[in-house]
């Protein structure tokens, strides 16, 4: 007898259980086309994100790079380079990096921290280690800053031989 209600229980159980996660597979799909729905207007007015078509009021910084490309050539494989890029704050404001990234842990940027002064040159020093790669290879560096657009690209290229 108790066997039976305790088998009852876990088939009544099992029952809501699957019926429960209907519905929440109903919300979730439209949890997704509320998500697909959002436009242009509602990550614009994300402050966790740029309007790339507004220039904000006031004067901004602007980063000039010397190159935005820098090719090391044929290295031997396993070989660690490095380049530093060189840029100058051409604006009117404080240039200030928040981030640099890079496309691979293998390419680590290492940008200044402190505010960058109108006028006042920086360097961005990016190396790159080949450690298991091989041939051609291109990485990119993302840079966001203070600036409009507040995204700066930089790119390094090598061909590892074999």
């Amino acid at each position: 007898m108790k066997i039976k209600f305790i088998y009852a229980l876990v088939v009544l159980f099992g029952f809501f259980g699957m019926t429960s996660c209907d519905k929440k597979a109903g919300n979730a799909s439209e949890q997704t086309a509320t998500q697909e729905d959002l436009s242009a207007a509602d990550l614009i007015n994300n402050p966790n994100t740029a309007n790339p078509h507004e220039v904000p009021a006031g004067p901004l910084p602007k980063m000039t790079f010397a190159e935005n490309v820098y090719d090391f050539g044929d290295i031997k494989p396993g070989a660690v380079v490095s380049h530093t890029f060189t840029f100058k704050n051409t604006g009117e404001a404080p240039l200030i990096i928040e981030s640099a990234t890079a496309t691979c842990g293998c390419t680590v940027p290492n940008y200044p921290k402190e505010p960058i002064a109108p006028g006042k040159e920086g360097k961005i020093d990016v190396q790159f280690d080949s450690q298991g790669k091989t041939g051609q290879q291109n990485k990119q560096i993302t840079i966001r800053a203070n600036t409009q657009p507040n995204i700066t690209e930089l790119t390094i290229k090598t061909n590892i031989l074999q």
